[in-house]
């Protein structure tokens, strides 16, 4: 099954991007790391757009982009200002917190996007996934408990509250793509893989740029510097290759969504084991507990989604 080696290559790419993200991070400024982020990630998708519209080099190809009006690119607006949002909390939360916490709490996402497709879609959750769903919720408050070792109070830390909101803002991104790559006969829009991936980017960086200029350009010398590190290429890197490889195995016959992204999220082994490694974090064994219990629950989610 192509599609299903596709979704564990993209899941260890995700894991490696957590990863550097977090290296580019270190004593960095969070803004212009992110803007950069998204111009190199634009810079990787130009050459498909520009080819696909001037040249015929790659029609019918996987690399090809199609078209569209206003129509078209307004929705597509709407997922870049979403998934930015959720960048922004990320990034600041994931500077200041260990990887070993920012990762399981990133990992409950299937879990908000099964909650929300019970809101939103009216979807009805079974058995298996009622249990998946209370494991998750177990595990966030056992690594809670983890988090007050290290002097992390989950209620009053602000950087938690940014993780959890970048959580949610990336399960609200997942029902969008759920909408914007159904097919009209199914209520969906119908958009093009190509067309989201390589135009959402484009639209982030000139987001980014505005903050960049606005926010903190006129008072980065009153704030924390920024300083270059090759890490940051690593990221957008990572994530347009991870991202790129997810959107084709759905593309693929016979590939399940729901298997797919919860294979995903197992990204988070990648990134804990980065974190013990190589960022030598603390409370390990505690916090391998909790993430146990995170992916028992995907596991739990994996078999009432089958």
């Amino acid at each position: 099954m192509a599609w299903l080696l596709l979704a564990f290559m993209s899941a260890a790419l995700l894991g490696c991007y957590d990863s550097f993200k977090k290296q580019a991070l270190r004593g960095n400024a969070v803004i212009p790391v992110l803007f950069l982020n998204t111009l190199f990630s634009s810079l990787v998708f130009l050459p498909f757009i520009l080819l696909s519209a001037h040249t015929s080099l790659l029609d019918g190809s996987i690399f090809h982009v199609a078209s569209g009006g206003w129509e078209v690119h307004r929705y597509v607006v709407l997922k870049a200002f979403i998934v930015l949002s959720s960048w922004v909390l990320g990034y600041f939360g994931m500077k200041h917190l260990p990887l070993t916490i920012v990762g399981p709490i990133n990992a409950t996402r299937p879990v908000m996007v099964l909650v929300g497709a019970l809101l939103v879609f009216g979807e009805r959750l079974n058995g298996w996934q009622w249990i998946g769903v209370l494991l998750a919720v177990l595990s966030f408050l056992m690594l809670s408990r983890s988090g007050k070792k290290e002097g992390i109070d989950f209620k009053r830390d602000h950087w938690i509250w940014m993780i959890v909101g970048a959580a949610l803002l990336g399960a609200i991104s997942g029902l969008y793509d759920k909408y914007l790559m159904a097919p009209v006969s199914s209520g969906g829009v119908g958009l093009d893989r190509m067309l989201v991936q390589s135009w959402y980017n484009i639209y982030q960086c000139f987001m980014m740029l505005a903050m960049l200029m606005l926010l903190w350009w006129p008072k980065h010398h009153e704030t924390t510097p920024f300083h270059w590190h090759w890490s940051i290429i690593g990221v957008s890197l990572f994530l347009s290759t991870a991202d790129f490889m997810y959107f084709y195995s759905l593309s693929l016959p016979d590939a399940m969504i729901s298997i797919v992204s919860m294979i995903r999220r197992g990204s988070v082994i990648v990134s804990f084991l980065f974190g013990a490694a190589f960022f030598h974090e603390k409370n390990l064994k505690a916090k391998a507990l909790d993430l146990a219990l995170v992916l028992l629950g995907m596991i739990f989610l994996y078999i009432g989604s089958a």
